[in-house]
């Protein structure tokens, strides 16, 4: 069977593709290593149907997950071929016949997509698209959408939050670490952060944190706890396997709770620490998240965006060609600081 009838048979239920089009794009065709993500130039445009928009991508964010999809290990495994990725920014250029709240030329972002992000075109759900300020730029854009709402919905959704509470960004350097950082703060909490690089840690410090550990350094969390006697309302977990044995058991009594929002393996604990103190560990994923989550969530990072309270901290911008290396970066890089963009020219 050839290519195009392959994308077709997967796909024919989400989108069509128009064949007599071509974008320029990264198509993975088996699961595996970072090199899967290979370069194309040949790839039909996807088509939107009634209740898609089609968008002109200009940027897409690389992340973690991006990865764990690719290598076959998540637990959503696309049909392949596919392009990865979910986060973007660009303009509309078609709508289907049922959208009513976006016009052709509007400038977007998105936290999902239909038919991948690493690409020139895409399309995507109204659901998760969103209008892009005029005061950010497209790679700016698509720094948006997973980072901050995973941290929002960490922070306040899921944690529960409170002005004057203290909380703990293990892994403060990458997008969802520093979204929460500004978010954190946005909210009248105090924020502890951490990372694995001067550099990060200097990052993370600019960014608004009130205290910065080096999560490399034998001892560092001994400091933490020194500076809490009593312990932490609050941490968001950004790798569980390493870190969460050690973040129980710094936590409040029965104030405590951790929201875990990265893992990459097993980990043993002793619950004793979570029943000694009623503590709790909570696990958090965007896309449980519903309509009115999104609209909330929305609504209040765009406030914050117009006030220039927030915006995204940009790391290193690759051409799209160069999607491999961004996504064994991603995982790869010790002490990630900001977000990993692609430029899509």
């Amino acid at each position: 069977m050839r290519f195009f009838e392959i994308l077709l048979s997967k796909n024919s239920t989400k989108s069509t593709f128009d064949f007599c089009k071509m974008m320029r794009g990264i198509l993975v065709e088996k699961f595996g290593g970072s090199e899967e993500c290979k370069f194309q130039s040949n790839i039909p445009i996807p088509e939107p149907n009634d209740d898609q928009l089609q968008i002109r991508v200009y940027a897409a964010g690389v992340n973690p997950v991006d990865t764990y999809i690719r290598s076959g290990t998540h637990s959503r495994k696309p049909n392949l071929p596919y392009t990865p990725g979910g986060d973007s920014a660009g303009v509309v250029t078609k709508i289907g016949k049922n959208i009513n709240n976006f016009n052709v030329g509007d400038r977007v972002f998105t936290c999902n997509s239909d038919s991948g992000t690493y690409a020139e075109y895409t399309v995507s759900k109204p659901m998760y698209t969103f209008k892009l300020d005029d005061s950010l730029s497209f790679e700016e854009g698509s720094a948006l959408g997973i980072p901050y709402f995973t941290a929002y919905r960490a922070l306040f959704l899921k944690g529960q939050a409170k002005p004057g509470e203290t909380v703990l960004v293990h892994g403060a350097s990458g997008g969802v670490g520093l979204a929460c950082v500004q978010l954190a703060k946005s909210h009248g909490l105090r924020v502890i952060g951490t990372a694995g690089t001067d550099a990060g840690m200097s990052l993370v410090k600019s960014t608004g944190a009130d205290y910065v550990f080096n999560h490399r350094e034998e001892h560092y969390m001994d400091k933490i706890k020194a500076l809490n006697p009593e312990g932490l309302e609050l941490v968001i977990e950004m790798l569980a396997n390493v870190n969460l044995a050690n973040d129980i058991q710094i936590l409040r009594w029965k104030k405590g709770r951790v929201m875990v929002v990265g893992n990459r393996g097993d980990i043993e604990i002793n619950a004793r620490f979570l029943m000694a103190k009623e503590t709790s560990i909570t696990g958090v994923t965007l896309f449980t998240s519903d309509q009115s989550d999104f609209n909330l969530m929305y609504s209040h990072l765009n406030a914050l965006i117009k006030q220039k309270i927030v915006k995204p901290v940009m790391g290193k911008i690759y051409p799209i060609q160069e999607a491999h290396t961004a996504q064994h970066d991603v995982i790869n890089n010790s002490g990630t600081t900001g977000r990993l963009t692609l430029k899509i020219d």
